[in-house]
């Protein structure tokens, strides 16, 4: 029998040891649910892909997926605990040293991120080629209006020291970074939020790649756009469009919260 949900506390006012050990709760479970949307949505390919959570009890500490373990069967049990020097300190599996590298990097340069995913989903790698930012050419795209950048170094899998600063570097105080020739990361002050802004920008990547084939896409005004990323790429405006996705995938596979 699966485990109840976790009463969701991505917002909590208080810091007790119970908030604590609920929210910690929540956020392995989010995660896990993540784990298992990013394989619906095709975002999953072999060994490649990484989410990770900061655990809210030990801070430089971070959930994550145990290397090769496909994203459609990850469960909250199969989670790794992770602290700043690359050891696991809870869970059992491998971890996967480029995943390390990436989010140990972002986990400290950014204190306000709770999770960062990174996948090499089809239209963010095809997007990434061109080594260029989103135009706001859609609502959705404003999202990201002034709030992406680009990496523009790939220098092969991520697992020297030195890599993940210049990633951290690139993303700068941004919620998304589009990997020219590798593939996506976005980032949230909520597990829900890093989720979303996933979703929503390999679909935004989508999006510019057809209006770009059919033909010369209008681009909204910078007034225009900055108003609307104002309106809807908020914090909680990822953590509330991800709530819909997250009561389907917990209904439809219950045994991710195992």
């Amino acid at each position: 029998m699966s485990n109840p949900v976790a009463k969701d506390t991505n917002w909590p006012t208080t810091a007790t040891p119970e908030a604590l050990e609920a929210e910690r709760l929540n956020r392995k479970q989010k995660l896990a649910g993540t784990y298992r949307l990013f394989s619906r949505y095709g975002f999953g390919l072999g060994r490649a892909g990484h989410i990770t959570c900061r655990d809210p009890i030990l801070a430089n500490h971070f959930w994550v997926n145990p290397f090769g373990k496909d994203f459609s069967r990850i469960k909250v049990s199969d989670l790794l605990l992770v602290n700043e020097q690359g050891d696991i300190v809870e869970g059992k599996g491998v971890l996967n040293r480029a995943a390390f590298t990436t989010h140990s990097a972002i986990h400290a340069a950014r204190p306000d991120v709770v999770c960062a995913a990174h996948a090499h989903s089809i239209y963010g790698k095809a997007w990434g080629s061109l080594g260029r930012k989103l135009d706001p050419i859609t609502q959705d795209a404003c999202a990201f209006y002034e709030d992406h950048a680009v990496y523009d170094d790939y220098g092969g899998i991520v697992v020297a020291e030195e890599e993940g600063a210049k990633v951290v570097e690139a993303l700068g105080n941004n919620k998304a970074l589009i990997m020219a020739n590798h593939g996506l990361i976005t980032v949230g002050q909520t597990v829900d939020a890093a989720a979303w802004w996933f979703i929503s920008l390999d679909a935004c990547c989508h999006v510019q790649l057809l209006a770009e084939a059919a033909g010369k896409p209008r681009v909204l005004g910078h007034d225009v756009a900055l108003m609307t990323q104002k309106q809807i790429g908020r914090p909680k405006s990822g953590w509330h469009n991800f709530q819909s996705l997250w009561e389907i995938i917990v209904d439809e596979e219950p045994d991710l919260l195992d």
